[in-house]
């Protein structure tokens, strides 16, 4: 089924590893940061990179391809499942996390907190892909804080595939085009905060910034849901005591030659080398 078996045996239920998954590489920008907040937990991350992007999927794929994620992690056997991924978080966390005995941290709800923490005018900008955009999640979440908060909202359908196309293109003169297209308009209604509503969205932070410009606060989940993930694991007495962990493993339903650098790029040498192939097609795609 894939190059490295999984459900391998853990010394006990700290050692079980931390579970990360993304429709591609954006998942990274938020690994990175539970890399660095949680150094000593093992990690296990996979990249749909074969299937991305979910954000141009109807809502039967991205839950079908959620789902089918979720078993690969279950055969892993972690000990808590971050999706990070925006759009498998808005059609598809609350049935997975109703389903497991394990804990499951979205990203939506934590980018959102954070912007109404920041924001002085309430007037706030999130930008995502055009599934994350139609299911209205984010307008939803940001009144359930405050209903005085106004959402204006941005699908950016073509961020995702120049995020995955690697660094080059990043910080491209085209990308920059590209955004002023997409984030121009978002700069007239007033916001001074703007949520970057896909965990790909980071890669293009230099560009985004630029067009966006001095005014807006660019906001990240990455940071808050790493903070999740430690209190979370701290409140069940799951946190790992040690200082270093064992192995970081990640997995591609695409070519781990194609991944590695990429990886490596965002990583940096806590990468390693370990990137496995998952033909993530063999598991089942309904709920559990």
């Amino acid at each position: 089924m894939d190059d490295k078996p999984v459900g391998a045996s853990r010394n006990g239920p700290n050692d079980k590893p931390i579970g990360v998954f993304d429709s591609g590489l954006g998942g990274l920008t938020v690994l990175k940061e539970i890399e660095k907040m949680l150094p000593g937990e093992n990690i296990v991350y996979f990249g749909d990179c074969g299937r991305a992007p979910y954000g141009v999927k109807s809502p039967d794929t991205i839950k079908r391809y959620t789902f089918q994620n979720t078993r690969f992690f279950m055969d892993v056997g972690v000990k808590l499942l971050v999706i990070a991924c925006n759009t498998s978080s808005a059609y598809a966390y609350q049935s997975i996390a109703g389903a497991l005995d394990f804990p499951v941290i979205e990203v939506i709800k934590p980018g959102s907190a954070g912007a109404a923490k920041l924001t002085k005018n309430g007037r706030i900008g999130v930008i995502g892909t055009a599934a994350t955009v139609s299911s209205r999640v984010y307008e939803r979440v940001f009144h359930e804080i405050d209903p005085a908060i106004a959402v204006y909202m941005r699908a950016c359908p073509l961020f995702v595939p120049l995020a995955e196309e690697g660094p080059h293109w990043w910080r491209h003169a085209a990308t920059r085009i590209i955004a002023e297209e997409y984030i121009g308009g978002l700069r007239d209604t007033g916001i001074d905060c703007l949520v970057l509503g896909c965990t790909h969205y980071p890669l293009l932070w230099d560009v985004i910034s630029d067009v966006a410009g001095e005014r807006i606060t660019l906001v990240s989940s990455a940071r808050a849901v790493a903070a999740e993930a430690y209190n979370a694991l701290s409140a069940l007495g799951l946190l790992r005591s040690a200082e270093r962990r064992e192995y970081m493993d990640f997995y591609t339903s695409d070519s781990p030659e194609k991944f590695r650098p990429f990886c490596g790029a965002i990583m940096g040498e806590a990468a390693g080398a370990r990137v496995y192939n998952l033909d993530i097609e063999s598991y089942e795609g309904g709920l559990f």
